[in-house]
C-alpha cells in the first residue's frame, strides 16, 4: 500500500509547492502590467504637469508603464469616480490636488472622500501667488485689504469655477481679513489668467508657476503667498499670514487608490514615490513649481485631506457658497 500511494503523493506535494511557488511569486509581482494614473483634470494644468514627470519617474521605478489617463469634467468628479470604482489591484490609480477636498465640502458626492479611498502618498505642498493687475493702486496685502474696504465689492477676482479651490482660498481671504470683493468665475484658471492680464478683473489666487513668469516681466504683481511659511522659490514674497494672522491655503498633491488596495500594494507606491521624489533631479523639477516636497507616507495625506475638508465645508457654510450645476 505504501509503494502504491508513494507516487500519488509525490504528485501531490510537487503540485501543492508549484501552487506555493506561483502564489508567492504572484505576490511579488506587482506590477507586471501598466499602471493607469487618472488624473481627473484636462491636460496643461499645473496638476497635469505634476502629474506627468512623476509618471515618467514612476514607470523607471516599477519597470513597467505608469501611463496617465486624464479624465476632465464636473470639477473632477468624473475622474475620481472613475478611479474609485476600479478593482484595488493597484493597476489604476487617482492623481489628486486639493481641489479633492473642496469638491468634498460643496458637493453631494456619490462617495465617502474619506472612507472610500485609500491614501497613499503625498507628493508635495505649496501654495497660490494673490497677483493683481498693474492697474490696481496697491503694492501690498495690506494696501489691497484697504483698498478693498474703502471700496466695497468693487474689486473682482477671478478664479478657475465656484467652488473651485481658488474660490473657497478668495472666500476665505475675504471673511478673515473682512474683505468684500467680488466673484467672477471661469471655466478653468486659464480665461481667468486671460482676463487679469487684460485688466478685465483685477485680483486672482493663482498657481505659483503659472504666474511667475507674468510677475517677471511686469504684466502682474504679486503681493502674497496663501502657505504658511516663505516658499524658498521666491523668499521675497511675504506670505498672507504676515498681514493676516493665521491665514493659510495649501495647494498640494497626492495619490490616491480605491478602498481595499493591498497592504503590499500600498507599500510598494510608498516606496517608489519616495524614491522618485529623493532623486536630486526630481527635487529640483519639484523646486520649480514652487513645491516642496511632502512627507511620502499615507498618514500625511490622510491628515490634511481631513483637515482640509473640515476646513472648506466651514467656509462653504459661513460664505454660503451653493454648488454650481454640473
Amino acid at each position: 500500500m505504501n509503494r502504491f500511494f508513494r507516487p500519488f503523493t509525490g504528485s501531490v506535494m510537487c503540485a501543492a509547492f508549484a501552487m506555493f511557488c506561483s502564489t508567492s511569486f504572484a505576490a511579488v509581482a506587482y506590477p507586471d502590467k501598466p499602471i493607469r494614473l487618472i488624473i481627473p483634470f484636462a491636460p496643461g494644468g499645473g496638476i497635469d504637469t505634476i502629474g506627468r514627470i512623476m509618471a515618467q519617474k514612476l514607470t523607471a521605478g516599477f519597470g513597467q508603464s505608469v501611463i496617465v489617463d486624464n479624465r476632465a469634467g464636473a470639477g473632477g468628479k468624473i475622474g475620481i469616480e472613475t478611479a474609485l470604482e476600479a478593482a484595488p489591484d493597484g493597476y489604476t490609480m487617482l492623481f489628486i490636488s486639493g481641489g479633492y477636498c473642496a469638491n468634498a465640502a460643496i458637493y453631494k458626492l456619490p462617495y465617502d472622500p474619506i472612507a472610500d479611498v485609500t491614501p497613499v502618498a503625498m507628493i508635495g505642498e505649496s501654495g497660490y501667488l494673490i497677483a493683481l493687475n498693474p492697474g490696481v493702486p496697491a503694492k501690498n496685502t495690506a494696501e489691497l485689504i484697504a483698498l478693498s474696504k474703502a471700496k466695497p465689492k468693487s474689486l473682482l477676482y477671478g478664479t478657475s469655477g465656484v467652488g473651485g479651490l481658488t474660490h473657497l482660498a478668495s472666500e476665505l481671504f475675504d471673511l478673515m481679513a473682512g474683505t468684500q470683493m467680488t466673484h467672477v468665475p471661469y471655466k478653468g484658471s486659464g480665461p481667468a489668467l486671460t482676463d487679469l492680464l487684460g485688466g478685465q478683473i483685477q485680483v486672482s489666487f493663482a498657481a505659483i508657476p503659472v504666474v511667475m513668469p507674468h510677475v517677471k516681466t511686469n504684466r502682474l504683481r504679486a503681493v502674497s503667498v496663501t502657505t504658511a511659511k516663505r516658499v524658498a522659490a521666491i523668499p521675497d514674497i511675504p506670505t498672507v499670514a504676515e498681514t493676516v494672522p493665521g491665514y493659510e491655503t495649501i495647494l498640494w498633491y497626492g495619490v490616491l487608490g480605491p478602498k481595499g488596495l493591498s497592504r503590499e500594494v500600498l507599500a510598494r507606491w510608498s516606496k517608489e514615490v519616495s524614491a522618485t521624489l529623493t532623486n536630486p533631479e526630481m527635487k529640483e523639477r519639484i523646486a520649480a513649481e514652487g513645491f516642496e516636497i511632502g512627507a511620502t507616507d499615507s498618514r500625511r495625506l490622510l491628515e490634511v485631506m481631513k483637515r482640509d475638508i473640515v476646513k472648506w465645508t466651514k467656509v462653504v457654510k459661513t460664505a454660503n457658497i451653493r454648488a454650481a450645476a454640473q
